[in-house]
């Protein structure tokens, strides 16, 4: 059965929008290119960080996240980015009595915006906490470690098969892959995406109703 819910940050619970623009105006080009950019890296299976590379060679993401920091253009996000489903959604598991975690690869700073908006989870983990990200299987080994459970009881949602499900079905995690953000619906089609996860939703909302639905069957 599941006993634990752990979410994927990006394009799961926010809507990273904002944050791609400001980095498209931060380099100096208009967001329909970098967006446009952005997705043709990710459909050729690249780490989404060459699309940087593309438009300022050399390009150093930790650097430049600390010289806009400097100078009062930090990345940031907000309750206005938070998906509409999200916040119902957490509250609900939380409520159906399933332990709530938010775990993704974000920096400190995200970490500490995450926790400043009081969600109604029972824990907030970033990569930049544990010192792994993913795909890495470390980073799951410390999700598993987290929740009051074993890894088999554990349901990990994400928009990415590379980075989320993938991994984390190979950890021995449950998997809940949302159709949403640019990786969800470009990799949509995958035959993984059918094959791998053990549930796919359109919706946060679906939640809920499909965890109690899967755990009837295992009783």
């Amino acid at each position: 059965m599941i006993q634990a819910v752990v979410f994927d940050v990006g394009e799961c619970l926010v809507d990273e929008s904002r944050e791609y623009g400001t980095w498209a105006d931060w380099l100096g080009v208009p967001r329909h290119t970098f967006s446009a950019m952005f997705g043709a890296v990710i459909a050729r299976g690249l780490d989404y960080r060459e699309t940087f590379q593309v438009f300022a060679p050399g390009f150093d993401l930790t650097q430049q996240r600390e010289e806009r920091a400097a100078v009062g253009r930090p990345e940031t996000f907000g309750e206005e980015e938070l998906y509409p489903d999200a916040r119902p959604t957490l509250a609900k598991l939380g409520g159906d009595g399933l332990w709530v975690g938010i775990a993704g690869n974000q920096t400190v700073r995200a970490g500490g915006i995450l926790r400043s908006l009081g969600l109604p989870c029972d824990m907030v983990a970033t990569s930049d906490d544990w010192g792994v990200a993913k795909p890495d299987p470390g980073f799951f080994r410390c999700v598993v470690e987290a929740a009051p459970c074993e890894a088999g009881e554990v349901l990990y949602v994400g928009d990415r098969l590379d980075n989320d499900i993938m991994p984390a079905a190979a950890a021995g995690l449950r998997t809940a892959l949302i159709r949403r953000g640019p990786w969800g619906i470009i990799q949509q089609d995958d035959p993984d995406a059918d094959r791998v996860p053990t549930m796919r939703i359109d919706s946060l909302a679906e939640l809920p109703g499909r965890i109690a639905a899967f755990n009837a069957e295992a009783r």
